[in-house]
């Protein structure tokens, strides 16, 4: 017999997002609502949901909803059966200025949740999930949750004008800031305000011109300039100390994801 598991990730240098985990569950729920905008993916089984724009839906294996800050709902399982789901809370005046820097409304009062059967959503979602789970840095989890609501959640507002355009001079000047930063304390913030953009806009546009996010940037020019460190017979310790991971396994993880072994198997050791 399966046993029913949950887990929790909250970090206090990222009040503004909290996520759960929850794996072969038969909670069911009354109808609430959040104060947060929520998002909820769900793994295996099967649900029902109220709190959409056309009553009921039955929610299979890889949907996600999308709750706006106190609207009614409700989410369970199909009667004796158990699913796994997650779920992902944003604080609403957060997400709200989010918006607001790319020229967007805030969400309005009583909208109805929004139901994504996308399978390549519901992989977007579980990768960023995973990353939040994980030891990489509040930076990078920062920007890949700004990434991730950006690409889903505004479009779905209003049409979003064309990414600026970065000049030849401008985007030199910011890959060269890029490459001098710690990947752990690369601040996006920092970043749109030089740039004179919102933080979803600076990702827009710095994707738009070299197909990177700046975070993805950075930890691709530090997995290239990792590679010559171990070709040349440097400790994993020390180059993940020297690129400014948060850990060798945080190193590991992201080398292997670029070049497809692991550093020890890249040194040849």
């Amino acid at each position: 017999m399966l046993c029913s598991q949950t887990a929790l990730w909250r970090d206090p240098a990222l009040p503004h997002v909290e996520s759960r985990r929850a794996c072969h569950s038969r909670a069911c729920y009354k109808a609430h609502s959040h104060p947060t905008f929520s998002i909820g993916a769900v793994d295996a089984g099967h649900s029902h949901f109220s709190g959409a724009a056309h009553g009921q839906e039955r929610l299979t294996p890889g949907t996600l909803v999308l709750v706006p800050a106190h609207r009614v709902h409700a989410c369970n399982p199909e009667p004796g059966q158990p699913w796994s789901y997650q779920m992902l809370h944003v604080d609403a005046e957060w997400l709200n200025q989010l918006r607001q820097e790319s020229g967007l409304g805030g969400a309005g009062p009583c909208e109805p949740a929004r139901i994504c059967r996308e399978a390549a959503v519901y992989v977007q979602f579980c990768e960023l999930n995973s990353l939040l789970f994980s030891s990489a840095s509040n930076s990078e989890k920062d920007a890949a949750l700004i990434t991730f609501l950006g690409d889903l959640d505004f479009a779905a507002h209003a049409p979003l004008a064309a990414a600026p355009a970065l000049g030849a001079t401008a985007l030199s000047g910011l890959i060269a800031h890029l490459e001098s930063q710690d990947p752990a304390q690369l601040s996006l913030e920092v970043l749109a305000r030089e740039a004179g953009l919102g933080r979803y806009q600076l990702i827009r546009t710095f994707r738009t011109a070299t197909g990177f996010t700046p975070h993805a940037y950075l930890l691709n020019a530090r997995v290239n300039r990792g590679r010559q460190l171990l070709g040349e017979g440097q400790a994993l310790a020390k180059v993940a100390y020297q690129l400014g991971f948060a850990d060798q396994s945080h190193f590991q993880r992201v080398f292997k994801a670029h070049v497809g072994v692991t550093p020890g198997q890249y040194r040849g050791r």
